[in-house]
């Protein structure tokens, strides 16, 4: 018998169906409705920092409750185009260069968390400069935010049995219905604790503790620090895509290398934060 194979003490995998509702052709799925929830979730949080005026400095929040609702469409064009031509380039190069028309198919799967942070971010320094404001401030405000997606979107690959850990004899390990036969990390899990969970209280303090909105760029590089840090540490425990594989030896992979870099620019934000205001140019304060 193999020495990981499933005893009583592996835990059930719970089997919920990941489509929520069908009517017709017409399916709903978690995961799907997981991005819709954290969207609107981090929207709702967002709306109420940007209203609290004790947050911001003297001059006031350079980000207003309609800048959000504008915004919110060109996050989710930044998200899925981003998050999809990552998956492209930095997991399934070869793949897509022979099937080009296969690219734009999301529905089939595919999207990196990483490539999702860059085309976000880029939207958020196109879009603060048409507004007139710090790039930074906004980062910090949708930085916090986005842990609510993450939570949401790291559940739902757990109920779609997907990006499971690699075997393990832990007590609360799972036999996954397409992870074969023996019992792995729900390392899903562990990026929804410490990804969604964990990083937001940590960003909550900066912000309604520290104060730390009033220095644009420390919240979002904490963001971007605390990610990385957290993604390195599951990666210890999450398999890596089959057509990959360990970068070295049976522990460096792709997510720990796409992390790395993550660190130091996280960090550089933080250090020099305290140079920045919120406004963009003193001029733009007039504008709504």
């Amino acid at each position: 018998m193999h020495p990981l194979a499933p005893s009583l003490s592996a835990l059930t995998f719970p089997q919920i169906d990941p489509v929520l509702i069908q009517i017709g052709p017409i399916a709903i799925h978690w995961y799907g409705l997981a991005y819709v929830v954290g969207i609107l979730a981090g929207w709702y949080f967002a709306k109420k920092v940007v209203s609290n005026p004790r947050l911001w400095p003297e001059s006031g929040s350079p980000i207003k409750p309609i800048h959000l609702d504008d915004f919110l469409t060109w996050a989710v064009i930044g998200i899925v185009a981003g998050g999809r031509l990552g998956y492209v380039l930095f997991y399934n190069f070869s793949y897509y260069l022979a099937n080009p028309l296969a690219i734009p198919a999301i529905w089939d799967g595919g999207m990196s968390f990483h490539g999702g942070t860059i085309g976000s971010i880029l939207a958020m320094i196109l879009f603060a400069r048409s507004r007139g404001f710090s790039a930074y401030s906004l980062l910090d405000v949708i930085a916090a935010a986005s842990c609510f997606g993450i939570f949401f979107v790291r559940i739902a690959n757990f109920i779609n049995s997907e990006l499971w850990g690699r075997t393990s004899d832990v007590p609360w390990a799972m036999v996954f219905p397409n992870g074969g036969p023996l019992p792995r990390h729900p390392s899903q899990l562990y990026e929804a604790g410490l990804e969604g969970l964990v990083l937001f209280c940590i960003l909550a303090l900066l912000i309604f503790r520290f104060g730390k909105l009033k220095t644009p760029g420390y919240v979002g590089g904490a963001w971007v620090v605390g990610y990385a840090v957290s993604r390195i540490i599951v990666e210890f425990f999450r398999q890596p895509d089959a057509h990959i594989g360990y970068l070295a030896g049976d522990w460096l992979t792709m997510g720990m290398i796409l992390s790395l870099p993550m660190v130091a620019v996280g960090l550089w934000g933080m250090m020099t934060a305290s140079g920045r205001t919120p406004w963009h140019s003193d001029d733009s304060k007039s504008q709504t």
